[in-house]
Parts: structure tokens; C-alpha cells; sequence
């Protein structure tokens, strides 16, 4: 077993007994984005797809709040990598479905941490 499906056994059993602190959630990314032709004619892109992941969310390191473009309401959030396929970056967004923090989220920065267990972002109500 890897060390990130190591870490997402670890969360689920915590979940399972305590009730957090990963709650499910799905990632949703635009792979193919709308754009306009040389003629001017808007092209639709296709629907965004989702991606089951865990996602727990927390508040705002005194790191984010320093960086630029922090704003009120800003949360850390982390999502276990094993949890999803594929990568994760600035143009998606997080929908937890369960537990407190319910909702959209806008990813406004990210990265993976140092053990690949995850990835460590600021989001924003979308």
C-alpha cells in the first residue's frame, strides 16, 4: 500500500467514528472551456466533470492570509490524493456534499504536499 492510500484508510476510519474531519466532496474542472472562432461565433465548450474526492476544510494559515489576494471567508482546504484521479489546479472547484462547510468552493491557489498524501489549497465561496 502506497503512503496516500495509506492516509485516505486512515481518514475514512476517522470519519467513520468520529464523523470528520473528510467529508465527501467532488472536484469539478473544465477541460474543455468555450471560446470564440475567428468569426466572432461563441463556441460552447463541453459540461465540466466531476471527481469523487475527500475534502476537509479548516481555516486560513497565517501563510494564506499574508499572500495576495486573500480575502475574508478565505479556508485552507486539503484533499487527499487518493481520493481522485488526475490533477487539481487553479481552474476548479470544490463542492464539499457533506458536513458543515457544504457548498462550492473556487480554488484560488494549491499545491501537493511534500509526501504527495494531498493537496493543500485556499478557497473562496464560489
Amino acid at each position: 500500500m502506497d503512503l496516500p492510500s495509506a492516509f485516505l484508510g486512515l481518514a475514512d476510519m476517522a470519519a467513520a467514528a468520529f464523523g470528520a474531519p473528510f467529508f465527501a466532496g467532488a472536484i469539478a474542472s473544465q477541460d474543455n472551456p468555450g471560446y470564440y472562432d475567428d468569426n466572432g461565433n461563441w463556441v460552447p465548450g463541453s459540461p465540466p466533470t466531476e471527481r469523487a474526492c475527500r475534502v476537509s476544510i479548516d481555516q486560513a494559515t497565517e501563510a494564506m492570509r499574508q499572500s495576495d489576494g486573500f480575502a475574508d471567508g478565505d479556508v485552507r482546504f486539503i484533499i487527499l490524493a487518493a481520493s481522485f484521479s488526475g490533477l487539481l489546479d487553479t481552474d476548479a472547484s470544490v463542492k464539499v456534499t457533506e458536513g458543515p462547510f457544504a457548498g462550492i468552493w473556487a480554488v484560488t491557489s494549491i499545491e501537493r504536499d511534500p509526501a504527495g498524501v494531498g493537496y493543500v489549497g485556499r478557497g473562496r465561496r464560489a
